[in-house]
């Protein structure tokens, strides 16, 4: 069940409701195809992929047995194809935070998460940039050799911070949205990351969920949850509640929120 509850009119529907996009050992034709189809889509943020731009090659290696989808994806990300979508249009913090949201399926976390991979470009280049997030312990426990990469922070994973899953929807505008498409080449997260501060979250009129694209500072928002059921109580139904909270307190409340075992349905500016 997805973190925020309400998943179809969130926008989120499509990721609750589908399975894991998984090469199985006794997998055929169709179902190689179909994992290409989720790398594709996965990798290069929803971008429309024209014939001419498929890596044929890889593809091959894939069906032929001679790649893992982890390979598969290590040489999306690697191609020319990816660094002309991302990489050369984008600012270096915007292109470190598609990287967490194509790769890792999250939102960076914190400034230290930008200054690592800030550094590691600068000294190593793009390829031990990329390297960096598939070779990586975090990718290995969640994705293994077989698995395309998925938004994990609409599950709240564990070992997550609660803070994560508002910041993976301030990048997120939609399944039928692109990442090329927002025309945003500056980082998104910039100011939160660096305040340590949660991103709001509101659904709007088209169903999709949406966040500010920068702090609302001196703002005050509208947390409406689903409450957990009192340890202390025979009854297990729940009730919902609304919070008034200060911009400057929002992370804070969310994780309080998160550790009580309520659930976030929306969140509004006053």
């Amino acid at each position: 069940m997805a973190i925020l509850g309400q998943a179809t009119r969130l926008g989120i529907g499509v990721f609750e409701n589908s399975g894991l996009a998984e090469l199985r050992p006794d997998r055929t034709e169709t179902d190689v195809k179909a994992i290409i189809r989720a790398a594709y889509r996965q990798v290069l943020g929803n971008e429309y992929l024209m014939e001419s731009e498929r890596l044929v090659s890889a593809e091959s290696l894939l069906q032929q047995g001679d790649i893992s989808v982890r390979g598969f994806v290590l040489a999306i990300a690697q191609s020319e194809l990816y660094r002309n979508k991302f990489f050369h249009s984008n600012s270096q913090i915007r292109f470190i935070e598609l990287n967490y949201k194509h790769l890792l399926g999250r939102a960076p976390e914190d400034e230290s998460e930008i200054s690592y991979h800030v550094k590691l470009y600068n000294s190593q280049g793009y390829e031990a940039e990329i390297n960096s997030y598939i070779d990586s312990l975090e990718y290995q426990e969640s994705f293994g050799e077989n698995i395309v990469p998925y938004y994990r922070g609409f599950n709240s994973p564990v070992g997550l911070k609660n803070v994560g899953y508002s910041r993976l929807f301030q990048l997120y505008r939609g399944y039928a949205n692109s990442d090329r498409a927002q025309g945003q080449k500056q980082g998104r997260l910039t100011w939160e990351i660096a305040k340590n501060l949660a991103s709001p979250i509101y659904p709007v009129s088209t169903g999709a969920l949406t966040g500010l694209s920068t702090g609302g500072r001196g703002e005050t928002y509208r947390i409406r949850v689903l409450q957990a059921a009192s340890v202390n109580s025979a009854v297990v139904r729940r009730g919902t509640a609304e919070l008034l909270v200060p911009y400057e307190q929002l992370s804070s409340k969310l994780q309080q929120l998160n550790r009580k075992g309520s659930k976030v349905i929306s969140i509004t500016s006053v």
